[in-house]
């Protein structure tokens, strides 16, 4: 597994909100479908209505979140 920072905006109320978030994946496409739902599923939004913008693979030392961490060292 591989942590991922994905960024991009999504559509609230007429109002495009940026989101930058870190999760787990195997690769960029799993990483793309669990943003998509994330995000769907939280805000109620529909994902034609989901921008992602950008998928970069992080090193451990870019990692932010700490439950992503947490996941990446209990892997080994």
């Amino acid at each position: 597994m591989k942590a991922y920072r994905v960024k991009g905006e999504f559509l609230m109320k007429n109002v495009w909100q940026p989101f930058s978030k870190e999760v787990v994946g195997e690769n960029e496409e799993v990483v793309r479908e669990k943003i998509l739902s994330i995000i769907g599923s939280r805000h109620k939004v529909k994902r034609r209505f989901i921008k992602i913008a950008e998928i970069k693979e992080l090193q451990k030392d870019e990692i932010e979140d700490p439950v992503v961490k947490y996941i990446l060292e209990r892997e080994k």
